[in-house]
């Protein structure tokens, strides 16, 4: 490698990563509101379609991991340009597809060659920086990891309606091109990231690994269809799953030519870091998931405004981009992150408090402050997670922690699925003992609902529509506090990892 390379400005860095991270990123959910149209073209049904998201996701989850391991083997920007090629193509075959098994085996190769892209991208912007300088970084960075699942709804059913489906992948072509060139000129390989000569191939821990995130992948998906373990497959995946993850986890801390290495969680910065990362990851793809359904269903949003209503989320964490690349410096960055978490708890907590009489603002405000919140808690936090890991483990620990982080989103939004389905059948349960003969306020809802249909009905028959009315009035109640109940459990959750954030060494002493 040249000198000329090696002292290449390392913001110019950015440049390649962020475009790569931002295809991956966005791909995540991007393709969530086209699924109708998609269901509608291949001729199944919205369950069937589910499985383009959930191949993706298990394709990149396997390969995620193993980023260290490729890296040995091709060197680690020549992997890095063929994720970025790998997914240019496998997003135009996404497009072009005529059915389910075509689209499916182009999310594959999608997720394949998506799986290095962050990981990879973290790892060099955090190795191209002192770690006194890399709050500023990681803020550009935050644009990317932050921002892009939050635009994504909001592109895609905005594409969708106005051209076509298959231009939600198609965008992705410019992208990986101007990426690639950029890759090609501004990254280079320091010596412990080229390639390296006799290899050894973990043949146990990748078969092991790919069997462990397929099952959970699934049964995380299908379990709460399923009605969980009432469904012998699911009791049996669930079984394989636990099996081969602690085989993985038993082989990969026993061999010492293992697929990846476990000894960066000996790090107390990277281990407590990851787990806040893990629960933030959880609140921020689950609310995701669920404010656009409460919305839809309740509020009788279409796909394209509860997707925008989702961007002043995306305005809050622009402003706390700039907050933390203006005090990356110059606040202890734990401050930070509990402000950050404190944010979103509090916006959280403001969800948790809708009803269906809301406003705009009702939604604008509560999702600017969590936005606000992510911005300022995301950036520090994996800054801090890797202060005190060394270069030459950057990119493994990347690896892992982006791996846990999509394990830790796959869990949040199975567990939110099973609450609004579990909590609106209890919510429903509590309420329907109102709806009886003897309760005045139904008897009088009931007759003012039939006395208004009687103009056009019969008596019996306006008497029944009255209650049918108000039992549908019921179920949205129930439904709403279903909602209420999920929000402010992320409340909660963000909440009790604040303490957390006290145990973590200050970036600057772990750089000094």
């Amino acid at each position: 490698m040249s000198e000329e390379n090696v002292n290449i400005n390392p913001w110019l860095a950015c440049l390649p990563t962020m475009a790569a991270a931002f295809m991956f990123v966005l791909d995540e959910t991007i393709a969530n509101v086209a699924l109708p149209h998609m269901a509608g073209s291949f001729s199944v049904s919205r369950e069937e379609s589910m499985w383009i998201l959930t191949f993706y996701l298990i394709a990149s989850g396997i390969v995620i991991p193993m980023v260290g391991w490729f890296s040995k083997v091709l060197g680690r920007k020549n992997f890095f340009m063929f994720s970025i090629i790998l997914f240019t193509i496998a997003s135009a075959l996404c497009g072009l597809s005529q059915n389910l098994e075509q689209m499916v085996l182009a999310r594959i190769l999608q997720g394949i060659g998506g799986g290095g892209l962050l990981p990879i991208s973290q790892a060099i912007l955090l190795e191209n920086f002192k770690p006194e300088e890399r709050g500023k970084a990681m803020a550009m960075f935050g644009l990317v990891i932050v921002i892009a699942p939050i635009i994504g709804p909001v592109l895609g059913g905005w594409i969708t309606e106005n051209w076509s489906w298959p231009f939600i992948y198609y965008i992705n072509l410019p992208i990986g091109v101007i990426a690639l060139w950029l890759s090609k000129v501004f990254i280079y390989d320091p010596p412990y990231a080229r390639k390296q000569v006799g290899v050894k191939t973990d043949l146990f821990g990748f078969f092991t690994l790919s069997v462990w995130l397929l099952t959970l992948q699934v049964v995380l998906d299908k379990g709460n269809n399923a009605d969980w373990f009432n469904a012998p497959w699911i009791c049996w995946l669930s079984a394989l799953s636990c099996i081969t993850g602690l085989a993985f986890l038993i082989s990969q801390l026993k061999n010492k030519e293992a697929l990846v290495d476990l000894s960066v969680f000996k790090d107390k910065n990277f281990l407590i870091g990851t787990g806040v990362q893990i629960v933030m990851q959880m609140v921020l793809l689950a609310s995701l998931a669920i404010l656009p359904q409460f919305l839809q269903a309740l509020m009788g949003y279409d796909a394209y405004k509860s997707g925008l209503s989702m961007m002043p989320r995306g305005v809050g964490a622009l402003t706390a981009m700039i907050i933390c690349a203006t005090l990356a410096n110059v606040i202890d960055n734990r401050i930070l992150v509990m402000i950050g978490l404190g944010c979103i708890a509090g916006g959280s907590w403001m969800l948790g408090d809708l009803n269906l009489q809301i406003s705009t603002m009702n939604i604008a405000i509560p999702n600017f402050l969590f936005g606000i919140g992510l911005g300022l808690a995301m950036i520090p936090i994996i800054t801090l997670s890797v202060a005190t890991i060394k270069n030459e483990q950057m990119t493994n620990a990347s690896g892992l922690q982006n791996l846990l982080k999509n394990i830790g989103g796959a869990f949040g939004t199975s567990i939110v699925a099973t609450l609004l389905s579990r909590g609106a059948q209890k919510h429903q349960y509590m309420l329907i003992n109102h709806l009886t003969d003897t309760y005045q306020p139904f008897v009088e809802r009931v007759q003012a609902m039939a006395g208004a249909f009687s103009a056009t009905v019969d008596p019996h028959t306006a008497n029944y529509m009255g209650q049918h009315v108000v039992y549908q009035l019921l179920q949205q109640q129930a439904n709403l506090s279903a909602f209420i109940d999920a929000f402010r459990i992320f409340a909660v959750a963000a909440a009790i990892t604040i303490p957390l954030i006290l145990l973590l060494n200050n970036i600057k002493k772990a750089g000094g």
